[in-house]
C-alpha cells in the first residue's frame, strides 16, 4: 500500500509529461490522505466533439477516494489504496469502478517502509529514468452537506510478492503490494478503458525500473507534518 507520495512538483514538467493544457493551482507536492494533489482524468466533455476541449485535464482532488453516500471527508484515511483483487466488490470504490471512472496520479516518488533492519525505514522510489510515474487510480466527485463539491482518487495496488524491489517493503508477515504504474505509452487507453478491459493494465512495474533511496534523516519519516489533521489510518484499499 502507498500512504505517503510525491506529486511533480514542476507545473510545465507535469503539463508536457502528461500532456494537459493547464493544471489546478492549490495542492501540495508532499501527499498524506486527505491531502489536496493533481490527478488526470479524461475530460469529461472530451466527446462533445468540440476540438476546443482538451482530450484530458488536470483535476485538484483529496487524496483518499470519498464515494457519494459519504457523511464526511474522514473516510480519506481509509481509501487512499484499492486493492485490484477487491475493487470492484469494496462499497468505497465499486461505483468509481463501474463507471470506470479511471485517472492517473503523477508522482515523483513514492514511500514504503522498509522493515529489514528491525525499524520501519521510509525510503523514496522512483523511477530509474528520473521521469515521473504514472499512477493507475480512480475518481469520484462528492457533495458535501454545504453544497460544496470535492474531486477524490485513490490508487491501485496489486500484490507484489513476486517482485525483486517491492517485496523488501513491510513487515516480513505482511503482503506484499505496490501500486500500478503505467507505461506511458498506455496512458491515454487506461483512460478511455471500460469496466471489462481494467484488468488487463494490472501488471507489475519492472523492478529494473525502478529504483530506492532512503531520504537525509529529516525527512525519513512515516508520518505526516504536524500539520497533517488527517493521519493514516485503516486502510480500506
Amino acid at each position: 500500500m502507498c500512504s505517503h507520495y510525491e506529486a511533480v512538483r514542476d507545473r510545465q514538467r507535469l503539463k508536457t509529461r502528461f500532456q494537459l493544457v493547464d493544471v489546478p493551482e492549490g495542492g501540495r507536492w508532499d501527499l498524506w490522505p486527505g491531502y489536496l494533489g493533481p490527478f488526470v482524468r479524461r475530460h469529461e466533455f472530451a466527446n462533445a466533439g468540440d476540438e476546443a476541449v482538451p482530450e484530458r485535464e488536470g483535476v485538484l482532488g483529496s487524496f483518499g477516494l470519498i464515494p457519494h453516500w459519504a457523511k464526511d471527508t474522514k473516510i480519506a484515511r481509509q481509501t487512499y489504496n484499492a486493492r485490484t483483487e477487491t475493487v470492484a466488490s469494496k462499497p468505497s470504490f465499486r461505483d468509481a469502478w463501474k463507471k470506470a471512472q479511471h485517472c492517473i496520479i503523477p508522482a515523483d516518488a513514492i514511500y514504503e517502509p522498509d522493515w529489514r533492519s528491525g525499524k520501519a525505514i521510509a525510503t523514496r522510489i522512483s523511477r530509474q529514468d528520473g521521469e515521473p510515474m504514472g499512477i493507475a487510480g480512480l475518481w469520484a466527485r462528492w457533495r458535501s452537506p454545504l453544497g460544496e463539491t470535492l474531486h477524490s482518487f485513490t490508487m491501485l495496488t496489486m500484490n507484489a510478492d513476486q517482485h525483486p524491489l517491492m517485496n523488501q517493503f513491510h513487515k516480513p508477515q505482511d503482503e506484499k503490494r505496490m501500486v500500478v504504474i503505467l507505461p506511458e505509452e498506455r496512458y491515454e487507453a487506461w483512460l478511455q478503458a471500460d469496466v471489462l478491459e481494467s484488468d488487463s493494465f494490472f501488471k507489475l512495474y519492472p523492478h529494473d525500473a525502478l529504483r530506492a533511496e532512503q531520504p537525509p534523516v529529516r525527512n525519513n519519516s512515516l508520518l505526516p507534518d504536524k500539520n497533517n489533521s488527517l493521519l493514516p489510518d485503516k486502510n480500506d484499499g
